[in-house]
C-alpha cells in the first residue's frame, strides 16, 4: 500500500500527480498534509454531487487565471471513477494498479483519442462531509506545482472527475483524468425572438419570420469551429420535419397554413461534424 501510513492525525491528505505528453513521460510526486477542513455542511453531497462540485472548483480555479473551462467527457468521468473506486476496492495509492493497468490503459480500451494525459489523485479522510473532502483535495492540488501544473495547463480541453470512498475506513478517494484530444462538442444554437405573424394572405396562409443564432463553443485548444444550423418544425405537435438540413444563414421566413399549431428548434453542428442539443422549440398559432 503507497501513500497510507498511520493515523497521526484526524484529518489526512495525500497526493499525486502523472502527466503523459504523447511519446514522453513527466513523474510528478507529492505527499502534503492537510489544509484545515472547511466548515461543515448541514446536509452532505451524493458522490455525483460531490464530483460535480470538484468539476466547478477545478474550472473555477481556472477562470481566476483568465483561462477556458475545461469541457467535462463522460468518457473520462467513467474512467476517473473507476479509478477510484479500484483504489479504495484494493486499498491502495498510485497511479498504476496492481494488475498493472494505468489511466492510459482505460482510455485506449475506451477508443479516447489523445495527444496529452495527465492524472492526479488524492485521498483524505476524517472531514466531515464529502463537499468538505472536495474543497481539501482542491486545495491541496492547487497548492502543489506539479497538481497545479496539470489542473491549469493551456494544452487541455477535457477531463473528468471521480469519487469513490473505501468502506472500511472511510478514505475518500479523487481522481482527475485530463486530455488534450480532438474537439467532441457540438455547437451551440437558440432561437431568437418571436414575431407576429404577417397578415393572412389570399390562400389562407401567414408569413412567420424566424431567426437564430449561434455557434461552437470555444475550447482551450482544437476547437473545431461553426459549420452550420439545422431547422425543424412541426405540426400540431406531430412529428418533427426537417426544412433546412445545412445553412449558415440565421433568418427565413416561412409561409404556414392557419388553423395549426407550429413549433420551430434549430441545431448547430461544428467543423468536426458535431451537433449541439436542439434548442428550446418556438411556437406559433396561427
Amino acid at each position: 500500500m503507497v501513500g497510507t501510513g498511520a493515523r497521526e492525525s484526524r484529518e489526512q491528505m495525500f497526493l499525486r500527480a502523472r502527466s503523459i505528453l504523447t511519446l514522453a513521460a513527466l513523474l510528478l510526486a507529492t505527499m502534503l498534509p492537510a489544509a484545515a477542513p472547511a466548515a461543515v455542511s448541514a446536509t452532505d453531497l451524493t458522490i455525483s454531487q460531490a464530483e460535480s462540485r470538484m468539476i466547478s472548483l477545478i474550472n473555477a480555479d481556472r477562470a481566476q487565471a483568465g483561462l477556458r473551462a475545461l469541457r467535462v467527457d463522460s468518457r473520462l468521468m467513467a474512467i476517473a471513477r473507476a479509478r477510484s473506486e479500484d483504489m479504495a476496492t484494493y486499498h491502495y495509492f498510485s497511479h498504476t494498479q496492481p494488475d498493472g493497468r494505468t489511466a492510459i490503459d482505460y482510455l485506449s480500451a475506451s477508443s479516447v483519442s489523445w495527444y496529452l494525459e495527465g492524472e492526479i489523485i488524492a485521498y483524505n479522510y476524517g472531514y466531515p462531509t464529502l463537499g468538505d473532502s472536495a474543497d481539501v483535495a482542491n486545495t491541496g492540488w492547487m497548492n502543489s506545482s506539479g497538481h497545479k501544473a496539470i489542473i491549469m495547463s493551456t494544452n487541455e480541453n477535457y477531463f473528468g472527475i471521480g469519487l469513490a470512498i473505501d468502506p472500511s475506513n472511510g478514505y475518500r478517494y479523487w481522481t482527475g483524468v485530463f486530455i488534450k484530444g480532438p474537439d467532441r462538442t457540438g455547437a451551440w444554437a437558440r432561437m431568437g425572438a418571436k414575431h407576429t405573424p404577417g397578415a393572412r394572405t389570399s390562400t389562407g396562409t401567414r408569413r412567420i419570420y424566424l431567426s437564430w443564432t449561434g455557434n461552437d463553443y470555444l475550447l482551450q485548444v482544437l476547437t473545431a469551429g461553426f459549420y452550420s444550423f439545422q431547422v425543424q418544425r412541426r405540426t400540431d405537435l406531430g412529428s418533427w420535419v426537417t426544412i433546412t438540413s445545412s445553412t449558415t444563414s440565421k433568418s427565413t421566413y416561412r409561409y404556414q397554413k392557419v388553423g395549426h399549431r407550429y413549433d420551430f428548434r434549430v441545431r448547430a453542428r461544428d467543423r468536426a461534424g458535431n451537433y449541439g442539443s436542439w434548442s428550446a422549440y418556438l411556437s406559433f398559432s396561427i
